[in-house]
């Protein structure tokens, strides 16, 4: 990529779970294939690093990370509310702080779903912030229609 031209930096940053990596990385390469004016930058913590294997990637995907801030992801299943807990808490300072030094300026992030403090750190900085929701749309659709119900439940007592 021709560093004298403009490009599109987004910025990636996905749950730290298996389940939440591969499909951000997977969404990356779509969208790397499909725009070569992009720049995608995929954040991970230091270990998660060490975790992605040597799968080829387009050129204008790379890795960036934050500081190792939660318990391994080898023994999260021991206390997983602690682990997630530190992912809630402690990995947004380390994200803002990224998102403040990285370059090219960032023009969106793409945030997975789970991860609360994504939105609100592209809010502080006037970055847009798309959200990505990895489970299954079985699931989603589980989860919408249980929130449709609690709304219908609602609607009913108020009209009481």
């Amino acid at each position: 990529m021709d560093a004298t031209s403009k490009v599109c930096h987004v910025v990636a940053m996905p749950y730290p779970g298996r389940g939440h990596v591969n499909p951000m990385i997977n969404l990356c390469k779509l969208l790397a294939a499909k725009k070569t004016d992009i720049l995608i930058t995929v954040v991970v913590t230091e270990e998660w690093l060490g975790f992605i294997g040597p799968d080829p990637k387009p050129d204008n995907i790379r890795f960036s990370t934050i500081p190792n801030v939660l318990p391994s992801e080898l023994v999260r299943g021991a206390n997983y509310p602690a682990f997630y807990d530190a992912v809630m808490t402690k990995m947004g300072a380390p994200f803002e702080r990224l998102l403040d030094q990285i370059q090219p300026p960032v023009a969106t992030i793409i945030a997975d779903i789970e991860l609360l403090w994504g939105v609100p750190a592209g809010r502080r900085r006037d970055i847009p912030v798309a959200s990505l929701s990895t489970p299954s749309a079985s699931f989603f659709r589980l989860l919408f229609r249980n929130r449709e119900m609690n709304l219908l439940g609602m609607f009913v007592f108020c009209l009481g």
